[in-house]
């Protein structure tokens, strides 16, 4: 049993190690709750599905020259898997691609439009408020829309049975789904019959991967078998219905539903996924702080010892026996922490805001109040009590009362164990200042290489196929506005390209390849380097031929360095070869490898092919100067030009940005921590030195009674504790390095870690802490010696 008054008391006497030790397991317990709530959002992904043990997503695997890996598929895995095979009881296929919604004389750009199956509603457990799951998208022109969407568009009337028009075709609202919950992989404000997509797109095929095929399992221990007999099927469609050549193959990978968010290691992925490398790196920080806060009460509690020797003499004296001492020395630990962990609820509800900010959720206040978290800090206030104040109390509880009455209370361990425990705190520290110099140096590497391609200034505008027949003429009306310099029209973005196709020789080379349509500017807009012949020019445009259903186009083709690496060319010797990418080309030009992917990926062959239909993405470059009106006459010309649409925009370099959102949030993370670690470290080592002084006053004055200065005494008291800030740095620096350099691994562009920055931190540490450690040690070496011998 706790004896609180006694707890509160020893608080009370010593107010500096209390609020030292208090704040520090504060700030370290916060810390753990704010990671805590945001570990359990991660793992929570699809898992509020009744079903989710037995859903499986159908990832594509083929291989021409080499293996590739996507998250998206034909749209004949999932129906032929169902009639093929047994363990199959459903599937869902879901294609996401952002639409403009027509009601009352607005229009509004949706980019959580869903096809989907109307098995979506069987088998995920997306609830509706209204509405008949079994009929909701039973037939083409039904809609199922959330509550934010109805909301959005019919305020507080009844949602069902309205008109919302999507180019010339009209949907009835047929059902409200509940608004879908933030830890779900599928993400929709609309839901309209996958048929649709199927008339848009033609027959079901094994190829043109643009869905996501989703399986639901009789048993959810029929994932493996089932795997194996996928793999043996497949290898019959791939020779026989494919024809496939020999060692080449397409076949379908099954990854359960909640191993999706992050364990994903496919391209294509429609929504952002989490990674559990930065859930480990997330959890291994919040714990360091913790132990930085914990290894401040070891300390503070092992200096404090002496302190307590009449104390622990007397209450032996009267009977006290070693459990009682180790139980009330334990209890008051257990109460500081207890303390520490309420003050830890409030610290967390207030830096949650912030806290969302660095780590881009949306987390509400109240789920710091979840059964699961409340009881997960109960236990953790616990251990850390126990942890924290197991070592101090043996050694208190244990001292030998003769030795106490004797000469007070002292051992000759505490000091080595107190010298420990700084040092593995500045470990902690400089490790976390290392690594993440080194996760800002490789951020600001990204932002700052040359790509290959200039993104400054460019604003990403939509096309939809309503516009391509005047998209010749939308684009001259731009180009005229005064600081547009340059336009272009592509099928998506450069920065992640995610089409996978193949080009052929004549000599029947094979080489799997990215690749993009686009205009005829695109090159020179995006600013790509041409090492080997021409760019495109409006007379390859007038050169397609798309009559007789396609039987006479021609393709016109530039391509990367790596690709004609891979076709074994040089530059010159491709010029004016013919490939073949389902119809035949010629290579017109060769550009400069560009990176058209993440920095997580080499750069690997790519095609550029002239198209005049499949033209979604609009680029205009803009010159810099007076960006917000030259963007409004931008806008003036989209809005009398464009009237089915909105004008929204976004500029390529923010897109770019929003790859390496993961990384930057990691940053921000440790930039956060590394702060708070090594506050948290000379608090520590500011009350430690505190304490010293104390202990060593008589010292202190002798030695000023023989002459001594005050640079001579701040020195004596200083260096002892700026060698462990040194020991630490040694410590702490070749950790650094190997998990530093392990997650630069993961980059196949990457900077080299330079030796300067250990020297630097290290510098760095040693000055903070000798600032920590200078401003008692200065005070005791000002102090009168008279004073302190007399009250010696």
């Amino acid at each position: 049993m706790i004896n609180t008054k006694l707890a509160w008391r020893s608080l009370k006497k010593n107010k500096l190690y209390a609020f030292i030790n208090i704040l520090g397991l504060t700030v370290g317990i916060a810390s753990c709750l704010l990671i805590g709530i945001y570990i359990k959002h991660e793992l929570s992904y699809d898992r509020f599905h009744v079903n989710a043990d037995r859903i499986v997503r159908a990832t594509m695997e083929y291989k021409h020259d080499v293996v590739r890996s996507a998250a998206v598929s034909g749209t004949k895995p999932g129906p032929q898997f169902k009639q093929t095979f047994p363990e199959v009881k459903d599937f869902v296929r879901t294609y996401k691609y952002p639409r403009v919604i027509g009601y009352n004389n607005q229009v509004f750009e949706e980019k959580n439009f869903l096809y989907a199956d109307p098995s979506i509603f069987r088998v995920f457990s997306f609830n509706l408020i209204e509405g008949d799951a079994a009929t909701a998208l039973n037939a083409p022109d039904k809609m199922v829309i959330t509550q934010n969407a109805a909301k959005k568009y019919f305020g507080n009337q009844e949602a069902i049975g309205k008109v919302l028009k999507i180019g010339k075709k009209n949907f009835t609202v047929s059902a409200v789904a509940e608004t879908v919950p933030a830890n779900s992989q599928i993400q929709f404000d609309f839901v309209v019959p996958f048929s649709l997509y199927i008339d848009m797109n033609g027959p079901e095929q094994w190829w043109t991967a643009n869905n996501i095929t989703y399986l639901l399992l009789n048993n959810k221990e029929d994932v493996a078998p089932l795997q194996k007999r996928i793999a043996d099927y497949m290898k019959t469609v791939s020779q026989d219905e494919l024809k496939m050549g020999a060692g080449h193959y397409l076949t379908f990978n099954l990854q359960p539903l909640t191993n999706v968010h992050l364990h994903s290691n496919v391209s294509g992925e429609v929504e952002p996924t989490g990674n559990i490398t930065y859930i480990y790196i997330m959890l291994a920080v919040a714990l360091l702080i913790l132990t930085i806060a914990c290894v401040n009460y070891v300390n503070l509690a092992i200096a404090q010892s002496s302190g307590r020797g009449a104390e622990i003499g007397i209450r032996k004296v009267l009977g006290a026996a070693k459990g009682e001492l180790f139980t009330q020395f334990i209890g008051e630990s257990v109460f500081t922490v207890g303390i520490a962990a309420v003050l830890a609820i409030g610290v967390a509800m207030l830096v949650l805001p912030l806290f969302n900010q660095i780590s881009g959720k949306q987390l509400p206040v109240n789920v710091l109040f979840d059964p699961v978290i409340l009881i997960s800090l109960v236990v953790l206030s616990v251990v850390i009590g126990f942890a924290a104040g197991a070592y101090p109390a043996l050694l208190l509880s244990n001292a030998k009362l003769s030795k106490i009455l004797k000469s007070g209370f002292s051992f000759t361990s505490g000091q080595s164990v107190r010298k420990s425990l700084i040092v593995f705190q500045f470990v902690i520290s400089i490790f976390l200042i290392i690594s993440t110099i080194i996760i800002l140096q490789q951020l600001s590497y990204i932002r700052n290489k040359d790509l290959g391609y200039n993104k400054s200034n460019l604003l990403v505008l939509p096309v939809d196929g309503k516009m391509l027949p005047q998209l010749g003429e939308l684009k001259k009306a731009i180009g005229a506005v005064p600081n547009v310099q340059r336009i272009a029209a592509a099928y998506d973005e450069p920065i992640n390209v995610g089409w996978s196709d193949g080009i052929n020789t004549n000599d029947n080379k094979n080489v799997s390849v990215n690749a993009i349509p686009v205009d005829e500017d695109f090159v020179k807009t995006m600013e790509l380097k041409l090492i080997a012949g021409s760019d495109y020019t409006h007379a390859d445009v007038l050169q397609i031929d798309t009559t007789n259903q396609g039987k006479n186009h021609r393709y016109s083709f530039i391509i990367n360095e790596s690709a004609v690496k891979a076709l074994g060319w040089t530059p010159e010797q491709a010029i004016g070869k013919q490939i073949s990418k389902g119809a035949p080309g010629i290579i017109k030009g060769v550009v400069k490898d560009f990176n058209f992917k993440s920095f997580h990926d080499p750069i690997t062959p790519l095609v550029l092919f002239l198209d005049n239909e499949m033209l979604y993405t609009l680029f205009v470059k803009i010159d810099g100067n007076n960006v917000p009106a030259t963007i409004n006459e931008i806008g003036k010309v989209w809005k009398s030009r464009v009237t089915h649409r909105p004008f929204e925009y976004r500029f390529l370099d923010d897109d770019y940005d929003a790859l390496y959102r993961t990384e930057q949030r990691t940053a921000g993370v440790f930039t956060t921590f590394s702060i708070l670690a090594i506050v948290l470290a000379c608090l520590g080592l500011f009350a430690i030195t505190a304490f010293a002084v104390v202990q060593r006053t008589k010292e202190i004055g002798i030695r000023k009674v023989l002459g001594a200065n005050v640079a001579t005494i701040t020195l004596l008291i200083s260096k002892d504790f700026l060698k462990l800030v040194v020991i630490a740095t040694i410590i702490a620096s070749p950790v650094a390095w190997y998990v530093a350099n392990k997650w630069l691994q993961g980059f196949a562009f990457r900077i080299s870690i330079q030796w300067w920055v250990f020297i630097i931190t290290g510098i760095a540490s040693l000055l903070v802490a000798a600032l920590t450690v200078s401003t008692q040690a200065i005070k005791a070496a000002l102090a009168n010696p008279v004073d302190s011998l007399k009250n010696e």
